[in-house]
């Protein structure tokens, strides 16, 4: 079998990194293309870099988050590597072009993380959730919640409970990072002793959200790392905002550094999917500023708290958080990659 993985962000990168391991061992031949939508090297290059990845077959290196053009490039892409099937992950918009460009050419498409559901239309990241499972003849779920959502929406593609690769790739490379990064040093910070916060989506990095996010920050009486995202530096630069003096804005970190410091954070304050995750995992507990989650199990256990953009309880929940007693077991047991694997070479041909 020949599969044609599609990425195109960190988190991406991150998933892609186990899942291409286990693939090569299930004797599955990978085509890795970049769609490119994200092309600072600190969001991308530093992942291959990092993480040991091969260099992507294809790199469309197309610097937009335009479906459309990455539509095109895939499918010009499975043509040329006659592929069996596409691989996609997540929500993003690479994701959705991939979904896409299977579709267009009538190969049969698999998304990674299937049947995720914040209830929030207003998301784009919502909508191509629904459009990509649409799509899928091969559903990967990270839980048997997502599994029964699918059922219950009438998906039609086949529904495999595989685990979340994400945590493969957090579970194996945290305790690396950690030994690896000097991150702490050069920050001069102690474990425990501050917190971390990331802001990327679009709806956070207009008024009057992202400067309600900035000023629930500046409430917070402790030190912030706060590594800027691309879209978020240019929307500080526009709207003429500057985080406070508790917040330590820096540059991107690559992916050990990052996962270093937030591993060690007292407490997380993020937007991101993915990160809400990687905190569950990491035992730090989780703020969200967003309405809404995909991954409500982190919320419904107490690790999680959504805050939306409001100052006031972005700093309430940031000082009260804790992580419960009980930690149950969340989205597989660190061999989801295997899994899929095993589900691929298996599959009709």
């Amino acid at each position: 079998m020949k599969v044609l993985s599609v990425i195109g962000n960190r988190p991406q990168f991150v998933k892609s990194a186990p899942l291409s391991v286990a693939l090569r061992g299930g004797g599955i031949e990978e085509v890795v293309l970049h769609t490119g939508q994200h092309y600072d090297p600190e969001l991308s290059q530093v992942f291959f870099d990092e993480l040991g990845l091969p260099e992507p077959d294809y790199a469309l290196d197309l610097h937009t988050a335009e479906p459309a053009p990455m539509r095109a490039g895939i499918r010009k892409a499975i043509a040329e590597t006659d592929a069996d099937l596409v691989l996609v992950f997540g929500d993003t918009n690479s994701t959705l072009a991939g979904a896409l460009a299977a579709n267009d050419t009538g190969v049969r498409q698999a998304h990674v993380e299937a049947g995720l559901r914040s209830g929030d239309l207003g998301m784009p990241e919502e909508r191509n959730r629904i459009e990509v499972d649409r799509l899928a003849a091969l559903l990967l779920c990270p839980d048997e919640r997502a599994a029964e959502t699918l059922a219950a929406e009438g998906v039609a593609g086949r529904r495999d409970v595989v685990g979340d690769v994400m945590g493969d790739a957090t579970m194996q490379l945290a305790p690396v990072a950690r030994n690896r990064s000097t991150i702490l040093e050069r920050l001069e910070l102690a474990p425990g002793a501050y917190v971390v916060a990331t802001l990327h989506r679009e709806a956070n990095t207009a008024q009057p959200r992202l400067g309600r996010i900035l000023d629930g920050l500046s409430r917070i009486p402790e030190t912030i790392v706060f590594p800027i995202h691309p879209r978020t530096r240019v929307a500080l630069i526009r709207e003429g905002l500057e985080p406070s003096e508790n917040v330590r804005a820096e540059a991107p970190l690559g992916y050990l550094d990052f996962a270093a410091l937030a591993s060690q954070a007292r407490v997380i304050l993020t937007d991101s999917g993915g990160l809400q995750k990687e905190a569950y995992w990491y035992r730090v507990p989780c703020v969200t500023m967003r309405p809404s989650t995909e991954w409500v199990d982190t919320v419904d256990l107490g690790a999680n708290v959504l805050v939306d953009d409001d100052p006031e309880r972005i700093a309430a929940a940031a000082m009260e958080a804790r992580m419960p007693t009980e930690l149950p077991q969340l989205y597989g047991n660190g061999h989801a990659s295997e899994r899929i694997a095993e589900v691929l070479v298996t599959l009709p041909q």
